[in-house]
């Protein structure tokens, strides 16, 4: 296979043919209506490496990282509350040339590299560690994640959002493994703000993008902020939609009291034109088991985030 061809992921079908297929995890959450809100992965920090060929069901499996760094990784991440992910150009790609990491921090901060093998990922894994060294201003990572391997849905929805986010922001914009959340497919993550994403199409995804860069989030399709535990990124959405628009960091959460069974009093602070204070209550609903990833052997029941009687107080 020569250099530049794309690898590694199994043939698709034409996006016309999505809404045909409801074997489909994407298909047939969107037939159930399955809520988006309170499913951002957690993550404050992540580490992307590049990694242009095909990648593993579990990306830090692949060929090119040694198992002993792979093992750091996986380890790190756990123990970091981080996020690690193998990254790509869309369309052609050559294996020749250096192939980049990137830590990235959610107070903005990025530390850059290159890699060729496993003593340079293990640099990579200590910047992952102790946090980048500080930087100036950089610019927002567009992340779609088109992990075929992991789940059909991603490759064969994201990457029609990936080749459109290329063609508006070509610089920033990178394909990446596995995120969580195949049947909200196409995802997409925005970094450093760790804004999920989900339910978008490649006419939709470029308007979302602009809003968000403007400081404008987009309720309908956001699934949460990976820095907020799941009740109150459905708060925060149910206060963006109320009083917005307002940006990704324009409301932050408090505080979050159990109240009763499933049930949360959510506090949210917030500036500019949004409410100084929003208080929200969220209960989580246990949904009807279903099948929720194209590779998933058998049904199983997800959560959902219900919020109510949300109110606010003065203004930021």
């Amino acid at each position: 296979m020569s250099l530049g061809e794309p690898l590694g992921e199994p043939p698709g079908e034409s996006p016309g043919d999505l809404a045909m297929n409801p074997e489909h995890c994407a298909t047939a959450a969107r037939r159930r209506d399955d809520p988006l809100v309170g499913t951002a992965a957690p993550a404050r920090r992540w580490l992307l490496i590049e990694y242009p060929a095909g990648w593993a069901t579990h990306a830090l499996q692949s060929p090119l990282i040694p198992p002993r760094v792979g093992g750091r990784l996986e380890a790190l991440a756990r123990s970091s509350g981080g996020r690690v992910l193998l990254v790509r150009r869309h369309g052609r790609r050559r294996l020749d040339v250096p192939r980049a990491w990137v830590v990235v921090d959610h107070d903005g901060r990025q530390q850059w590299g290159t890699w060729d093998g496993g003593d340079d990922l293990e640099r990579a894994a200590d910047a992952f560690a102790g946090g980048p060294v500080p930087s100036g201003p950089q610019e927002p990572l567009l992340l779609v994640c088109a992990h075929g391997r992991h789940d059909t849905c991603c490759a064969l929805r994201g990457r029609p959002v990936a080749e459109a986010l290329t063609d508006r922001w070509p610089e920033t914009t990178w394909e990446c493994s596995h995120v969580g959340g195949d049947r909200f497919a196409a995802n997409v993550v925005l970094l450093p703000d760790g804004a999920y994403y989900g339910n978008l199409s490649a006419s939709s995804a470029v308007p979302v993008v602009e809003a968000h860069l403007a400081g404008r989030v987009t309720p309908a399709h956001l699934r949460g902020l990976s820095t907020e535990q799941p009740v109150v990124q459905a708060a925060l959405v149910a206060a963006h939609e109320r009083f917005g628009p307002g940006g990704a960091r324009d409301l932050v959460g408090e505080t979050a009291h159990a109240v009763g069974p499933d049930t949360w009093r959510v506090r949210l602070t917030g500036r500019g034109t949004l409410p100084a204070v929003v208080e929200a209550t969220v209960t989580r609903e246990r949904r009807p088991p279903a099948k929720l990833t194209c590779r998933a052997a058998g049904e199983a029941a997800a959560y959902a985030f219900v919020v109510t009687d949300v109110r606010a107080f003065g203004t930021g």
